[in-house]
């Protein structure tokens, strides 16, 4: 198995290969550090370069590629970026923009080729703020040494591999895709290696269909989550329609935002962006392999067959649609919580409980809204998946356990 730091090692003899260097003392240099191993000295140039480089990212990626297919570039491009900085950091003879920029727009550049001279006018820019001379040059060299690593490391890790495929037959629980569908959105997911960590987090599966927990689940989401619905409230169906948005960008832009009114390091901000999106990889790879090995009904599938599920508490109700349409691929885990989890759970840990984020939705275009805490934000994003109609209670709450578990192994394995 890959992993960041193993690849971070491989990056290290590269760059330093020739080169005398003298590693000093660890710094203090952040609230997420545990002082484990020497880091490099603060830079003391703008993290502008970094929110720069995800804000391109996020519009190179999207709308380019599906949700869950763009996530995995997200990774790859903020942890090289992270990479470089580190390795820049390093030298006193090399600029963290540049090689932050270089790397950034590298990966893109190999992973987006469409938007390759978009790419090349962005990073013009940013260089363009450097002042020419031997750190130019050398942040310029280590940003495309990162990203040739990065890039030659990922390029047998499963990503975009269309032979793998959604194979669980009909049955009761089984979901299936919609005709004349007959595979669910990106089964290579689930089979890429991980980015970051070593283990993948676990969890104990669906309710049985027979169990209190799921009848539960059930009745909530057929009360709550239809078309139709008489006891969902206008705030909840708002609440639903608001995070039926891009889930992987989502709070990764309301973070861009604050960070340019409310500035870090360049070595933090780097960080942060890296344990962030890798995690949302890490945890996706998990749900992804859940959502095609387990392939657990949705509930629009459920309710249509709950006459054959073997529980008299789960009645059938004939034509029940969904609040939103359903994607496809199946119920557990929720796609959307192994994303918001993760991005959030590095939030708090960098930044605070009580970080106010501003959340915009595509849906809501002119309506934003800014949580006080991140556990009211994790509270309505969760929910509004079962006000959809999308996910049962037990997806939800999993996928959130997965993606808390994965930010903090992650966030362990960068410290």
């Amino acid at each position: 198995m890959k992993t960041l730091r193993a690849r971070a090692v491989l990056v290290s003899a590269v760059l330093l290969a020739g080169a005398a260097l003298v590693v000093p003392p660890a710094t203090s240099d952040g609230p997420h550090r545990k002082h484990s191993h020497p880091h490099p000295p603060p830079s003391t140039e703008s993290a502008q370069v970094v929110l720069d480089w995800e804000r391109t990212a996020f519009g190179t990626i999207y709308p380019a590629t599906p949700i869950p297919v763009g996530v995995p570039l997200l990774g790859y491009t903020s942890t090289a970026m992270y990479d470089a900085a580190q390795w820049s950091s390093w030298r006193d003879d090399s600029s963290e923009t540049a090689a932050v920029a270089t790397a950034g727009h590298d990966v893109l550049r190999h992973y987006v080729p469409g938007s390759a001279a978009a790419l090349d006018a962005r990073l013009a820019t940013s260089l363009a703020g450097v002042p020419a001379g031997t750190a130019k040059d050398r942040g310029v060299r280590i940003g495309q040494k990162v990203a040739d690593r990065l890039i030659e490391d990922r390029e047998d890790d499963g990503y975009l591999d269309t032979s793998i495929h959604y194979t669980l037959k009909p049955g009761i629980g089984v979901w299936q895709p919609t005709p004349p569908a007959t595979d669910m959105l990106a089964a290579w997911i689930g089979s890429m290696d991980p980015l970051v960590v070593h283990k993948l987090a676990r969890v104990d599966g669906p309710d049985e269909l027979d169990s209190d927990d799921y009848t539960t689940d059930y009745n909530e989401v057929k009360l709550l989550g239809s078309t139709g619905s008489k006891v969902r409230t206008q705030a909840q169906s708002d609440t639903a329609s608001f995070f039926n948005s891009n889930s992987a960008t989502m709070v990764g832009d309301a973070l861009v935002r604050y960070l340019e009114t409310h500035p870090k390091t360049l070595a933090d901000t780097a960080w942060m962006f890296a344990a962030m999106h890798g995690a949302m990889t890490d945890s996706l790879i998990r749900c992804w392999q859940l959502k095609r090995d387990v392939g657990f009904w949705r509930p629009s599938q459920a309710i249509a067959g709950a006459a054959d599920d073997g529980n008299p508490d789960t009645q059938p109700e004939a034509g029940w649609t969904p609040f939103v349409p359903n994607p496809p691929y199946s119920d557990y885990v929720s796609g959307h919580g192994c994303l918001t989890a993760p991005a959030v759970e590095v939030i708090r840990a960098g930044l605070g409980e009580t970080t106010p984020l501003e959340l915009r939705s595509s849906n809501f275009p002119t309506a934003p809204r800014t949580y006080a805490t991140l556990t009211q934000l994790e509270y309505d994003a969760l929910n509004a998946r079962i006000w959809s109609g999308l996910h049962f209670r037990d997806a939800m709450t999993d996928a959130y356990a997965i993606g808390r578990r994965t930010a903090r192994a992650v966030m362990e394995e960068l410290d």
